[in-house]
């Protein structure tokens, strides 16, 4: 006799049920669902003990017909496809039949629709995937799910779930995704009896924004759009200056369904380069449309990920739209709300709830003030600007030159090269200062970026600028390193930029797994201008290096990239030369406690008004802080409110 057997419906619902519901916000996730697809325009959520006693749904939707409502807690049973051509063109939120029947295998639910306003109504009540009772009863037009007892009849199920406020913070973020993909219905949502969250509905996405994440938050966000024949996105991005600890903050829609996808977030991080610092993450909603065909929902048993048939194109247009938001708009962070700024505590992945605020935006007021020249002494510069700064000889890419030439004695001078003195405390040699100086002019990039006209020095370190909207502190080394940084990065991006030969060839020493992964790397170093040569053992020789390296800095530099290369592993030759530009601006860049002249100081602030981003540094740090005139009479009390 054989042991292959069909698993009776019951135990075959409970199986489904490990995939479907993880946890009462699994749960909530597929009530919500049900009641977008039904075209809810009010959706009120209830639940107590993080949801693990009850969950209640209620929606304003098209009800479900008496007849089909024990039908919908049968498994893969539908209103939502018909056929196998359907699966690939899925325009709603569920299409599987799975849910309600999972649901009902383990907890105690009870479901009341009404189609119309006739005030009659159907009941149906399941435990544990036994059907207890079937009937008329009166409700109003919409559809209220019941759900108590989740796993009561799985208790290995039940210990698992935590604590009463993980399972809290599970519910806030279903209901937190599902608010923001749908600005125009009103939800509610309310914990043992407290009003959580609730929206207006009004189509208006900020004030949604506002409501989960505070005012504050929905203010520092700018709004994107943009579309081409295939994609069209619309949604949210927060200002360089607004950034959180993790990417949870990042809510990805794809035609309304909340999706978790590397796709889309990704080339959102990318488009924030060089303006968030270091593990740092930004505030954005963004929800993409497409055709149906062109994304396969069907991939995972919750429906968090997707697959898209185009998805180089689409990480392409994402990462131009949000660029081109972002460089369109002035953050120069007012120094007011830096100082009184308080670290983001997120210590959950999911969304942390607020309650919302109802604070009116205040407007920001703009006073002229007088430029005057300021009655102080300018500090005599730590250092003079050197003349005649010579560069090193070039050579074309078609170095290596023969042996003989490269193997010289390292202590032959070569006499076309002319050696600068290394920096000392009160000189600093002039090419660090040939991209503030030398550079050719461009015209800004950025019109809104202030003109700044010099006022002196704070500590060697902050450049202090006024116009007639108030004062400004820019850092004066992340100020030179952006000018370096953008200077540097197109240098790298040129293939045809000669590379200059090392009048002493400098060798570095790796350990031994290192030196297996740089001698497969020699051809990518190579094509970023820098040229070495396994020297025996595990020492690397550094012949030559591009010709705008900063000086005296070139091991450095090579020994930064090569650390980068040896972790990655994976080989990206765009990225290996946009760190090795940033390593480069880092080292060739003005210090602090180093005095400036004027002359100085306002060449810096013209060249960085020339950036394509002038705001941060290449490592995100903020470069200008702005005190506004109110801010500035507020603070002296000479305005009151």
């Amino acid at each position: 006799m054989g042991i292959i057997r069909p698993l009776d419906d019951h135990l075959a619902n409970q199986i489904a049920a490990g995939e479907v519901v993880e946890r009462p916000a699994s749960v909530l996730k597929e009530l919500i669902e049900n009641a977008v697809d039904a075209g809810a325009s009010r959706i009120d959520v209830s639940a107590e003990e993080g949801g693990l006693n009850l969950l209640r749904v209620a929606d304003d939707g098209t009800g479900i017909q008496p007849d089909d409502l024990l039908l919908a807690f049968q498994r893969h049973a539908t209103s939502k496809i018909a056929t196998g051509k359907d699966l690939f063109q899925i325009a709603t939120l569920g299409f599987r039949g799975e849910a309600l029947p999972s649901i009902a295998a383990v907890a105690k639910v009870k479901c009341v629709s009404a189609t119309d306003d006739s005030g009659l109504a159907q009941m149906i009540e399941i435990e544990g995937g036994t059907l207890i009772s079937n009937r008329e009863t009166n409700a109003p037009k919409g559809t209220e799910m019941v759900v108590k007892d989740i796993f009561f009849n799985t208790p290995a199920r039940l210990k698992y779930m935590k604590t009463i406020q993980t399972e809290l913070g599970h519910l806030s973020d279903v209901i937190y995704r599902q608010a923001l993909a749908r600005p125009d219905i009103a939800f509610t949502f309310s914990h043992n009896g407290n009003l959580l969250l609730r929206t207006p509905g009004n189509g208006d996405l900020r004030q949604v924004v506002a409501a989960i994440y505070g005012t504050s938050s929905a203010k520092a966000m700018i709004e994107v759009k943009e579309e081409n024949p295939d994609y069209s996105i619309y949604g949210l991005t927060a200002l360089p200056i607004e950034t959180r600890a993790n990417r949870n903050a990042v809510t990805v829609l794809i035609n309304g369904r909340f999706v978790r996808s590397q796709a889309v977030v990704q080339p959102l991080m990318q488009a924030y380069h060089t303006l968030l610092p270091l593990h740092r993450y930004p505030l954005a909603v963004i929800n993409l449309k497409m055709h149906p065909t062109l994304v396969d929902v069907n991939v995972h048993p919750a429906k968090l990920e997707v697959r898209f048939s185009k998805e180089s194109e689409l990480r392409a247009f994402v990462e131009t739209a949000i660029k081109n938001t972002v460089s369109s708009e002035a953050y120069i962070p007012s120094g007011a709300s830096v100082r009184e700024a308080k670290p983001n505590a997120w210590v959950q992945d999911q969304i942390r709830f607020q309650v919302p605020r109802n604070e009116a935006v205040q407007e920001e007021i703009a006073a002229a003030v007088q430029s005057d020249e300021p009655a102080i002494a300018e500090a005599k510069p730590a250092y003079e600007f050197t003349e005649g700064y010579q560069a090193k000889p070039a050579i074309t890419n078609d170095w290596p030159a023969k042996q003989e030439e490269r193997s010289r004695p390292s202590n032959e001078k070569s006499s076309s090269y002319s050696w600068s003195e290394k920096p000392t405390s009160d000189k600093i040699p002039d090419d660090v200062w040939k991209m503030a100086f030398a550079s050719p002019e461009v015209k800004p990039q950025v019109p809104h970026f202030p003109e700044l006209s010099w006022i002196g020095q704070l500590h060697g370190t902050y450049i202090v600028a006024q116009n007639s909207n108030g004062l400004y502190l820019i850092d004066q080394h992340a100020a030179h390193e952006r000018v370096h940084y953008e200077y540097y990065y197109d240098k790298f991006g040129r293939q045809e930029e000669a590379s200059q030969e090392l009048l002493l060839p400098v060798t570095l020493e790796f350990a031994p797994d290192e030196s297996t992964v740089m001698r497969g790397r020699l051809a990518a170093f190579q094509s970023a201008g820098v040229y070495m040569e396994d020297f025996g053992g595990n020492t690397f020789i550094i012949r030559a290096v591009p010709h705008w390296f900063p000086s005296g800095d070139e091991a450095a530099v090579v020994r930064e990239m090569a650390e980068w290369v040896i972790q990655e592993r994976s080989l990206d030759l765009h990225v290996l030369r946009e760190k090795a530009a940033i390593m480069c601006s880092c080292k060739a860049s003005i210090k602090a406690n180093q005095a400036l002249t004027r002359e100085a100081g306002d060449k810096l602030l013209e060249r960085l008004g020339a950036c394509r981003q002038p705001y941060t540094c290449p490592h995100g740090r903020p470069i200008v802080v702005s005190f506004s005139t109110y801010e500035l009479e507020k603070m002296f009390k000479r305005v009151t409110s």
